[in-house]
């Protein structure tokens, strides 16, 4: 039968006006009908598992209902369509499991949808996986849930722990105590929390869990440990039913009040607006909590307008309850299972029985859906945008981690700030871009009102019990200026004074918080010490006191079982030692003692090469250094005529003149004042001797010098600065000892007390120094740390430093090693330089001004004259004072002999011309003419007489050009 009309019939009736809208009823009715017959829908039964007499179960049923009617109202193509089968778990996860079993067997359902709890999720998952049937839960959040055909549509619990984490590292808070249910739900976060809070430097010292069916006596026993603990930060991962009773006896614990930090997880914040009437807001003022982040879109207010009409319509006994986020996933959980399932297509959605021994029991032999693979493989790439934002599922988990920060006032909640894994916390979620920084502070939030009605931030944690620290003090004997311990029994008080004392109060004022405290003598009722330090601080380890205070030495046992802070002092153990007197003005060598040995070379050495260099400076202005003789040399001082010399001798006469100065001045200090020198600077000396040592009773340096080697027949001990100064002075042959042992600022307050008497000498072992006392991870450690770092830095330290130790100021500068008045060569080393580079430079002068002057030697036309030769010239003329080459007129002739050498001259008014002589080659140069002149009476020879036999006779005088004449009977005269 033909369905449509004919082109021809459809135009006689659309020409009709009157049949025209008739006609169109009736074709769209045909169209519809003929459809319908031949269009076969194929049912697929999902079943659905809530309690569905409680609020939550009624929201979750009614939005899968109308996300099943407004899927197929959008989409009426489809071919399949989802067959619900409903099952009230009653709030019982053995129901909850009955029923899932159940639709599994009976029902033949392709997929299950609900279980409200982890607790009730985690049984069905195990029967989804045998079966291959998928588990889709909408609030079973806990991260222990695991399973191949399980779907999570909502947030998981370990999302939200890096928020909660920046919001502790926010306000600096370095402890937090989780409390959850003791449940799958609670423990399941557990690990990801305690790493996420230790990322950030907090520190998890309790984790408390509350019994999921708990009655009020076990949460008030819990609240009361949690009171007893210093934390004050608390995170709460509680369902909101047990949470509501949780907080309203914490308020009648007093534990809302000022002080406390309380933060929830979305597992309460995330239902609170649903079920407001069920939870006293005023139980819950001033708490923070994180809650899933919804857009806020035009389909989700025309959902919920319309939800909350139908919901009051269909359960008008229970109109308090409003929808919530986990609503929003039920929606979308339904709207994605029914695009999953026609994904599948037209698949017989059958069940196939599976092999077994024999011998299995019921839930063995369930039978295996044939499309539940083809199911978690469509449902897992399913993506749509849905009520609760943009809908899509990795590792079958809903893909949602940006959460919006509450603080709970008033009537209901505030919206203070968000958290996105982008950017950390920001105020305004609109404005969120992707800064590259990510933000931990608390800065990006918005005014919070904490509990107690106060905008003041909490420190997070309790200083003690009572609220005011119970510092332990010793009572010690001695060294009052340390620590005093002083009780007054007719007021029944103690005095505690003492450098200590003005320390830690320091360190006090320099927290950023107060800090009440009360000191406690470490006494037995009469006043005397109760102990040794290490008794005290094992107090402190037992919880007796809050911490102590006074000079106690960091030692690595005693770390084992307490906290110290930073030194507040450098500390170690050093030696101190009697001074003995040395009077210099009795020591025979005395005069040698002002200058060391090196300084006593050097300015010998340097006053030797003076008389040099003047020498050299001097030569060609003076004819008394010319010549061979280096006896001549002291003669250079009877003319100073260069005046590079006189500058060099200037120099020098400075630095003579300073030295001279300095020497008078040491010499004077050995002559006059006494010398101290410590007895004793060898420890092995006082081993090798067998000498007696002390050291103060009870300290710890015992141990130190057991290991040192002394015996413990050469110890005696000491309280007082009085017994060690008494036992010093007797000295080891008179029952006293040569040295002592003690802690370096007992002993520098022992030596500036006793000024020149005594002093410190090396070795000194090093110590961590005195610090103070605090049990182990006690949150007042790291703050008092901080604050001992910042009285360093100012001037607080050195005025109570100069307050306690400075007492005889003519003692506060004692050296623990001898000093001397020994001037050395580090002392003049920079004035030997600077005259050691004048004077050089001198000779650099007139070196270069000698060469100029003589440059003609060096580059005359002579090709047969090697550049040694004229070197052997310039010496010779440097050596002489006369540059014989250059005078052609006076034609002199030199011969080498043992008697020196002779130079004669002729002169045109001579009446005896020259004669020739016989000449010898000189290899090294031109050859060198040497004659004897020989005279008569008549001759007038320059620089000789003529004698009766009419022979010259000899001139010792020196030639005008500083030549020598001299005659020899081993030549004659030639005619």
């Amino acid at each position: 039968m033909n369905s449509k009309p004919s082109k021809r019939e459809y135009s006689n009736m659309t020409k009709n006006p009157m049949i025209k809208p008739v006609f169109l009823f009736f074709l769209f009715f045909r169209i519809f009908f003929v459809r319908a017959q031949n269009t076969t829908l194929i049912p697929v039964h999902v079943g659905v598992v809530l309690d569905l007499d409680t609020g939550f179960g009624k929201m979750g049923m009614s939005c899968i209902d109308m996300a099943l009617a407004d899927f197929y109202a959008s989409h009426a193509g489809y071919n399949t369509r989802l067959v619900m089968h409903k099952r009230d778990s009653a709030e019982d996860d053995i129901v909850a499991a009955t029923a899932a079993l159940d639709l599994i067997k009976n029902e033949k359902v392709q997929a299950i949808i609900g279980l409200e709890s982890s607790m009730q999720a985690s049984f069905v998952i195990k029967l989804g996986n045998k079966a291959q049937v998928p588990i889709i839960s909408f609030s079973a959040t806990s991260p222990s849930l695991q399973g191949s055909y399980f779907f999570r549509i909502a947030q998981n619990d370990s999302s939200q722990v890096k928020a909660i984490s920046s919001v502790i590292q926010a306000f600096g808070w370095t402890e937090a105590v989780p409390i959850s249910v003791d449940n799958e739900f609670g423990k399941g976060v557990i690990p990801y929390l305690t790493t996420a809070l230790q990322l950030v430097g907090a520190r998890v010292p309790y984790w408390s869990f509350i019994p999921s069916i708990a009655t009020d006596e076990e949460i008030v026993a819990e609240l009361r440990k949690l009171m007893s603990m210093r934390t004050r930060v608390f995170i709460v991962h509680m369902s909101l039913s047990p949470g509501s009773r949780f907080f309203s006896k914490a308020k009648d614990l007093g534990m809302m009040d000022e002080g406390y930090v309380w933060i929830m997880t979305n597992g309460m914040t995330n239902s609170f607006i649903s079920s407001s009437s069920s939870v006293d807001i005023d139980d819950m003022q001033g708490v923070l909590g994180l809650k899933t982040y919804v857009p806020i879109t035009k389909e989700l207010e025309s959902f919920r307008a319309r939800w909350q009409t139908k919901f009051r319509q269909d359960n008008p006994t229970i109109p308090s309850v409003k929808l919530d986020v986990f609503g929003l996933w039920a929606y979308d959980a339904a709207w994605a299972l029914a695009m999953a399932v026609e994904k599948v297509g037209t698949t017989n959605f059958r069940f196939q029985k599976m092999n077994d021994s024999g011998n299995s029991t019921g839930s063995e032999r369930l039978e295996v859906s044939q499309s539940g693979t083809e199911l978690v493989r469509e449902l897992s790439g399913t993506r749509f945008r849905g009520l609760s934002g943009d809908f899509s599922l990795i590792n079958r988990q809903l893909q949602s981690s940006t959460f919006q920060v509450v603080n709970v006032n008033d009537n209901g909640e505030r919206g203070i700030g968000y958290w996105t894994p982008k950017n950390g916390l920001v105020r305004n979620i609109k404005s969120d871009k992707n800064t590259g920084r990510h933000s931990t502070s608390n800065a990006s939030l918005g005014p919070i009102i904490w509990p107690g009605d106060t905008t003041s931030v909490p420190r997070g944690w309790q200083i003690s019990a009572n609220g005011t620290l119970r510092i332990g003090v010793p009572v010690k004997e001695g060294f009052e200026e340390i620590l005093s311990v002083k009780y007054d029994p007719s007021t029944n008080t103690t005095k505690v004074t003492g450098y200590c004392i003005d320390v830690f109060t320091a360190v006090i004022e320099e927290l950023p918080y107060s800090v009440p405290y009360e000191f406690h003598p470490f006494a037995r009722p009469d006043g005397k010490k109760a102990g040794s330090y290490s008794d005290l601080i094992y107090q402190v380890f037992l919880g007796n006191y809050d911490a102590a205070v006074g000079d106690f030495t960091i030692r690595a046992n005693r770390s084992l079982v307490v906290d110290f802070t930073l030194p507040y002092i450098d500390s170690g153990v050093s030696v101190v030692v009697p001074m003995k007197g040395n009077n210099g003005a009795k020591n025979t060598w005395v005069f040698l003692k002002p200058l060391s040995w090196d300084l006593w070379v050097t300015s010998g050495s340097f006053l030797f090469s003076l008389v040099l260099w003047s020498g050299f400076l001097n030569t060609q202005k003076t004819k008394t250094f010319r010549g061979v003789h280096i006896t001549k040399l002291a003669q250079v001082w009877e003319r100073v005529a260069s005046n590079l010399a006189r500058f060099v001798v200037v120099i020098w006469c400075f630095v003579v003149l300073i030295l001279t100065q300095s020497y008078a001045a040491s010499l004077t200090s050995f002559l006059t004042v006494q010398q101290l020198k410590p007895v004793v600077t060898d420890l092995n000396h006082l081993m090798r001797n067998g000498d007696y040592v002390g050291f103060k009773a009870g300290s710890f340096i015992y141990g130190i010098l057991k290991q040192l080697g002394f015996q413990d027949d050469k110890f005696r001990t000491y309280k007082y600065e009085e017994e060690l100064d008494e036992l010093l002075r007797k000295g080891n042959e008179n029952g006293g000892i040569s040295a002592a042992f003690d802690e370096t600022p007992y002993l520098k307050l022992f030596v500036s007390t006793y000024c020149s008497k005594y002093t410190i000498v090396e070795p000194t072992f090093k110590g961590d120094g005195f610090a103070f006392v605090f049990p182990k991870r006690s949150l007042l450690t790291h703050d008092f740390s901080t604050a001992i770092t910042k009285v360093h830095e100012g001037d607080k330290m050195k005025a109570i430093e100069d307050k306690w130790f400075k007492k005889n100021e003519s003692c506060s500068n004692s050296n623990p090693v001898e000093s001397s008045n020994t001037l050395s060569l580090d002392s003049f080393w920079g004035l030997f330089i600077v005259a050691g580079v004048a004077s050089s430079l001198a000779i650099l002068i007139f070196t270069a001004m000698f060469l100029y002057e003589h440059s003609h030697i060096l580059t005359r036309a002579d090709s047969e004259a090697s550049f040694r030769t004229r070197i052997h010239e310039i010496l010779r003329v440097y050596y002489y004072g006369k540059d014989l080459t250059s005078d052609a007129s006076t034609k002199i002739t030199l011969q080498d002999s043992d008697y020196g050498i002779a130079a004669a001259e002729s002169s045109p008014n001579s009446s005896c011309p020259p004669r020739s002589s016989s000449s010898f080659s000189d290899p090294a140069g031109p050859h060198i003419v040497h004659q004897v002149l020989v005279g008569t009476p008549n001759s007038s020879m320059h620089g000789g007489d003529l004698n009766p036999n009419g022979q010259a006779t000899q001139d010792n005088s020196t030639h005008e050009y500083g030549i020598e004449l001299t005659s020899s009977p081993s030549y004659e005269r030639q005619t």
